[in-house]
């Protein structure tokens, strides 16, 4: 008997998801077409019926919900299995009012769409899309575990484009709080250069864990939310507007706190950057191993930057005078063991400001 091949229809206004999913189904017993516009996938379904449709919810013009309930309307095209896809919330009750068979939330796992297109196609097998000659069993194995091995490699690139998009994120937030406060311009990059390579002396755990990177950078967003007549001013701030300053750690954690890549140590970081080993700091008045380790680290690299920049008031100071400031305070301002892994540090941290001064 001849197994007709399954269509699959994938319509999305991102030429790089398409792309994505084309990937995902290649090597699979499936012909896929693709749309980039409700209007244009209408015409391709005219043209050939698919038997599952894979649609982006958020689309320009006819969204993903108006098509679906459009293609669930009409006799001709409501068996048709569709799959919406979405970045976004959506209330379940669109969903069912759209007559979707499925929602997928992107970044979606191949492995779990490749098991809803073969449940909406009628397969229902739970193995991913192959023929096979034959009943041998050894066959069917080898096959099996090699388009196992695809799936797995389209996860792992699909984490690592997921990866890139954060970093870009992040370097937009940063960029934006640089031109709203040219005192941080170049700041945040060098802090997180000077913290990662700590963290790494203290913790090669810690160092290794993408949050730290990103709540390094983001230590100061906080500050986009302070009024340009505080943060501007060029003179002495009284107390109040000293206090709406300091506010800025407590604001950083309230605008990042529901994205979820940067739960734990990157909040953390925000928060408690300006904490004191001796207690004196602020927001929380943490004192010793309460801070956290990050934040800790911060607050040496801080003063480093700090001290060996120019600033409005005064230009910079030589590299051995903040070495020796900061030596002094050990115990007070800054954690004892943070300052032994600056002084073990020192030469390739000055290996670090030199490459990016000449950058």
């Amino acid at each position: 008997m001849v197994v007709r091949a399954v269509r699959l229809l994938v319509v999305d206004d991102d030429p790089g998801i398409r792309a994505l999913l084309r990937e995902t189904f290649e090597g699979f017993d499936l012909v896929v077409d693709e749309a980039g516009s409700a209007e244009e996938a209408t015409k391709r379904v005219r043209r050939a019926c698919p038997d599952v449709i894979v649609l982006d919810l958020r689309m320009p013009g006819i969204d993903g919900l108006a098509l679906c309930q459009a293609l669930k309307s009409d006799p001709a095209t409501r068996e048709i299995g569709v799959i919406l896809l979405t970045g976004a919330n959506v209330s379940p009750e669109d969903v069912r009012r759209a007559g979707a068979d499925a929602l997928l939330g992107k970044p979606f796992s191949p492995l779990d769409l490749l098991g809803i297109v073969e449940r909406l196609a009628g397969r229902g097998f739970g193995v991913p899309f192959r023929r096979v000659r034959g009943d041998d069993p050894q066959e069917q194995l080898l096959l099996y575990a090699r388009d196992l091995r695809h799936v797995l490699e389209l996860e792992r690139e699909q984490r690592l484009k997921l990866q890139e998009a954060y970093r870009d994120t992040v370097g937009a937030l940063a960029s934006a709080l640089e031109h709203k406060d040219t005192q941080t311009r170049a700041h945040s990059q060098r802090v997180q250069r000077y913290a990662l390579d700590l963290i790494a002396e203290l913790d090669p755990h810690m160092a290794a864990d993408p949050r730290v990177e990103y709540g390094l950078l983001l230590h100061d967003i906080g500050k986009i939310a302070i009024p340009d007549s505080i943060l501007l001013k060029p003179g002495p701030l009284t107390p109040p507007e000293r206090r709406t300053i300091q506010h800025h750690t407590i604001l950083g954690e309230q605008m990042l706190q529901h994205v979820e890549f940067l739960q734990g140590e990157a909040l953390r970081i925000v928060r408690s950057h300006h904490e004191r080993w001796d207690g004196a700091g602020y927001p929380d008045r943490l004192h010793g191993e309460e801070i956290p380790l990050g934040a800790r680290v911060f607050a040496v690299v801080d003063a480093l930057d700090a001290m060996t920049t120019d600033r409005p008031y005064r230009r910079a100071l030589p590299w051995r005078h903040a070495v020796d400031e900061i030596i002094a305070e050990s115990g007070r301002q800054f954690a004892p063991e943070v300052v032994d892994a600056f002084r073990a540090r020192e030469s390739e941290l000055q290996e670090v400001r030199a490459h990016l001064v000449a950058a």
